[in-house]
């Protein structure tokens, strides 16, 4: 492993090559890359939409189907996926082939917990609204006027609205009473939402005022129809929203790869809470004599503000050594909100991370005006952007996905699970601080220690209500309490964790593992560590879940899960 730093750099330098055409061929020859060229293009017709942003992806056109028959479909073409897998030997080869291996495994656990062992599209309402007002959005974040082609692939997400709520209805078997219960108070005023959408997006379409009035309201019909349905049903739906401990385990050890008990993720998140209250406690204490920091005094000047800071981040980056940025590589932006996603707010990410077909535009965060009483995170950015600019745009999640997306290995393109790249962004934060990025605003440190009392908290509320220690509410006051965050917020983040065990643990975990990592590699490497290097060789593989990167980076395989 002596030649990595050198590779990692090189592979940095050569990332924007195009592959040759006989490489692209020994790629599809061999049968590790065609599984997952196979398996990826089915992903991408039928991987469920998520409220999530760095997960998305490129998707054929057309509708989208939750039947029982459908979903007896996908569990046969998962098995048979599977079998292909276990069939293939990757043993004897080299460590980047079995890091291979092992990614490709995790995506296929990913569909099985998604189908079996943590079954949403049969136990939990919010799914459908993922699956119908969430398509809607992310179709809407790429920035306009749309196209014809465009224009009727929104008209068709609208039009599938009532089928995929027939299917739910179907579907749900008794789904949680708290997870039917927010579904519900998130659909009420939904028609009228979805009128506000329809008028402000008709000018920015080929579509016809009456084609596009029709389809938003029978959408409408059917997602009243749908609440008033949760609504009759609550009284008799079961409390209870623990997963449960084996399906917990089930997702850290096949599908994020983490070598941790849920006893050991709690030690973590606790000592890591400790640490972030201290060094806050210190700021705030350091600071306490200096005037509050103000609020951007409106969009426009929060988006020069942004601008401005994102160029000085790359300079940062470039002189102090850290990462490399490819001249390539485009920018992270913010917008001004157009009134037809503003009407969805709360359906999705407000953001366009673009894609790997559109690695030449701009990534967009969408906001609205600075207020005092915005939420917890828009609060604290509006005071100063390059926190949210170091998590979401460069180096964080924006520049992180780029780089993966033009990875020379086909197989790394891909998400597989959070821990990296939720945790990549998570240690940019803390990263750049103590390089001194922050050193000009010091109640912006401030924020950012109490973002990290936050990622840590997110790790005993994603443990707890998996386990069934924490109720919804519970859980929420929870954070709440302290964060401390408002009370709409928490109440969302303890709803999305409950949902979707396993997510709220990736930023403090992979932040943890990616420090893990770079120590030992300081240790190993001596005076000939370069932490630009080792950063290249994190980013440019932020899709690979960290123990595996570790395998491949140091050789060591002990943290890394025996194979299912």
């Amino acid at each position: 492993m002596k030649q990595w730093f050198a590779f990692a750099l090189l592979s940095v330098l050569v990332i924007d090559a195009a592959p040759l055409s006989a490489q692209a061929q020994s790629a599809m020859d061999d049968p590790l890359q065609k599984l997952s060229s196979d398996f990826w293009t089915w992903r991408a017709e039928y991987a469920p939409f998520s409220g999530d942003d760095v997960n998305r992806i490129d998707r054929p056109r057309g509708v989208r189907d939750w039947s029982r028959a459908k979903i007896d479909a996908h569990r046969q073409e998962l098995a048979e996926f599977e079998g292909r897998w276990k069939q293939l030997d990757a043993s004897g080869g080299p460590v980047a082939r079995h890091v291979d291996y092992r990614v490709i495994g995790s995506a296929l656990s990913r569909v099985r917990w998604e189908l079996d062992v943590n079954p949403r599209w049969k136990r939990d309402p919010t799914f459908y609204i993922e699956q119908t007002l969430t398509p809607v959005v992310e179709a809407l974040t790429v920035p306009g006027p749309y196209d014809e082609p465009r224009s009727r692939e929104i008209l068709t997400r609208i039009e599938n609205i009532p089928d995929i709520l027939e299917q739910a209805e179907a579907n749900l078997d008794q789904p949680p009473a708290p997870f039917a219960t927010v579904a519900a108070q998130a659909l009420d005023g939904a028609r009228d939402r979805l009128r506000k959408m329809a008028g402000s997006l008709r000018p920015q379409t080929t579509l016809t005022e009456q084609e596009l009035a029709e389809a938003t309201d029978r959408a409408s019909t059917a997602l009243e129809k749908f609440r008033a349905a949760l609504e009759q049903r609550l009284p008799s739906l079961p409390a209870n929203t623990a997963l449960g401990r084996d399906a917990y385990l089930f997702f850290l050890r096949n599908v994020a790869l983490m070598p941790y008990s849920p006893e050991e993720l709690l030690a973590m998140g606790r000592q890591e809470w400790s640490r972030a209250v201290a060094f806050e406690a210190y700021e705030k204490n350091r600071n306490k004599d200096l005037p509050p920091a103000p609020l951007a005094r409106n969009i426009e000047s929060w988006v020069k503000d942004t601008a401005s800071g994102e160029a000085a981040i790359r300079t940062f980056l470039h002189k102090r050594g850290i990462l490399t940025v490819p001249g390539w590589m485009q920018h992270y932006t913010l917008r001004a909100m157009p009134d037809y996603l503003r009407a969805l707010e709360g359906f999705g990410e407000m953001d366009d991370f673009t894609s790997p077909s559109r690695l030449q535009e701009n990534c967009i965060r969408y906001v609205t005006e600075p207020s005092p009483k915005a939420g917890y995170f828009f609060r604290a950015t509006a005071q100063d952007p390059r926190p949210l600019t170091v998590h979401e745009g460069i180096p964080g999640h924006y520049f992180q996905l780029c780089l993966s997306w033009k990875h020379e290995d086909p197989i790394r393109r891909h998400y597989y699970d959070s821990g990296p790249n939720e945790g990549i962004g998570f240690y940019a934060e803390e990263m750049m601080l103590q390089a001194g990025l922050f050193d000009d605003r010091p109640h912006t440190r401030e924020i950012i220690y109490n973002f990290m009392r936050l990622r840590a908290l997110r790790v005993e509320v994603d443990v707890k209500l998996a386990l069934g220690e924490f109720t919804l509410d519970e859980a929420a006051q929870y954070l709440q309490e302290k964060v401390p965050m408002d009370a709409a917020t928490a109440h969302q983040e303890a709803t999305s964790f409950s949902t979707a065990p396993g997510q709220a643990i990736s930023y403090q975990i992979g932040k943890l593992q990616i420090t893990k990592l770079l120590a030992e590699a300081r240790m190993k490497q001596g005076d000939r560590f370069d932490l630009r290097a080792f950063h290249n060789f994190v980013w440019k593989n932020g899709n690979v879940p960290i123990a595996l990167q570790r395998w491949e980076l140091l050789g060591a395989a002990d943290d890394v899960p025996v194979k299912p």
